[in-house]
């Protein structure tokens, strides 16, 4: 096995890893940090990546991401829930002028997010 695929091969378990916390923390999120995962098994052992896209859960949002770049509505709303709790608590508990950079990585990304097709 080459140094590379080793990396791959590392960076896929890490990211398995995290998906698995952000199962259990509703801060973290776990479907990105699987196609990440299944991303870094194709470049290192196409076993796990074939278990991962065949997951019951989990590989139906990975297989829609990689085909259409596809986001679910419900994943789209989380995401807005989650900037909306953030940039509200930006502006109650940070000095002016800080509350606007919460309020601009909110705009930014939930702009990219809904831009993507429902899955």
């Amino acid at each position: 096995m080459t140094d590379m695929r080793k990396f791959y091969l590392c960076a896929g378990i890490v990211s398995v890893g995290l998906g698995i916390i952000g199962v259990a923390l509703p801060i973290m999120p776990t479907v990105p940090f699987l196609i990440l995962a299944a991303w870094c098994f194709g470049k290192s052992n196409p076993a796990l990546e074939a278990r991962l896209l065949n997951h019951p859960r989990y590989g139906p949002h990975i297989r829609a991401w990689r085909e259409n770049g596809a986001i679910p509505r419900i994943g789209k709303l989380g995401a807005t829930f989650a900037f909306a709790a953030s940039t509200l608590l930006g502006f109650l508990f940070m000095p002016w002028p800080w509350p606007l950079l919460p309020l601009g990585i909110a705009v930014i990304a939930l702009s990219w997010i809904w831009s993507r097709p429902d899955a």
